[in-house]
């Protein structure tokens, strides 16, 4: 194990960084009780992270996971989604045949594409042809668009305990981490009020308490 990793590898080695999207796979794999090898290194400001996780992904970003049998897995929404249904016992996902599964499917992807990839501008404006002496006002429009995309999905779902209902999901993972990144909590708590009471279940739980404190704490 390296640089913070948890239990014994048992074959899953995740590549990740404290504060980014593979918060929400630790997550996953906490609450399935799954050791894992964590490769340390924020890959968006290390060029040694970078290199670290190019021969497993030449996009050279995290979360990268690697499987027992050397099958690499990117794109954290994928991933949460298929450790969901590869383990149904732990019922982190709707069933494919389930009521609820278009809607957890549909926004999972949201989060993803629209409010996640969003975030890929922020370190270098650069990335959609912006200078960088234009930087502050990019990254105030992104959090604007983040803020709207918060509040298009709370104004469509119809929380229970958790996002879906009364089940804890990887939706519900995924969000209490994306939530956390910039324009950050209270900006969510703003645009999406009736997703927050969820969200701060989340962060209460007492299985991912440690996790949350060592590896991303709320703002």
């Amino acid at each position: 194990m390296s640089d913070g990793a948890c239990g014994d590898a048992g074959g899953l080695t995740l590549y990740g960084a404290a504060a980014s999207g593979s918060v929400a796979v630790e997550a996953a794999l906490t609450l399935l009780g799954l050791p894992y090898e964590l490769v340390e290194g924020a890959t968006w400001a290390d060029a040694a992270a970078r290199e670290r996780v190019a021969p497993a992904n030449a996009m050279r970003q995290v979360p990268t996971l690697v499987w027992p049998d050397g099958e690499v897995m990117t794109e954290s929404a994928a991933i949460l989604i298929h450790l969901a249904d590869q383990h149904p016992e732990a019922r982190l996902a709707p069933a494919v045949d389930a009521p609820l599964r278009r809607s957890f499917l549909r926004w999972m992807l949201h989060v993803s594409s629209a409010i996640y990839a969003l975030h890929w501008i922020k370190p270098d404006v650069a990335r959609i042809g912006a200078p960088e002496s234009l930087r502050g006002a990019v990254v105030d429009a992104v959090h604007e668009r983040i803020a709207f995309c918060w509040a298009h999905m709370d104004a469509q779902l119809d929380p229970g305990r958790h996002l879906l209902g009364d089940e804890l999901t990887v939706l519900d993972l995924y969000v209490a981490v994306v939530s956390r990144f910039g324009p950050w909590r209270e900006r969510f708590y703003e645009a999406a009020p009736r997703m927050t009471p969820a969200v701060r279940r989340v962060d209460d739980d007492p299985r991912l308490a440690a996790l949350w404190r060592a590896r991303f704490p709320a703002g």
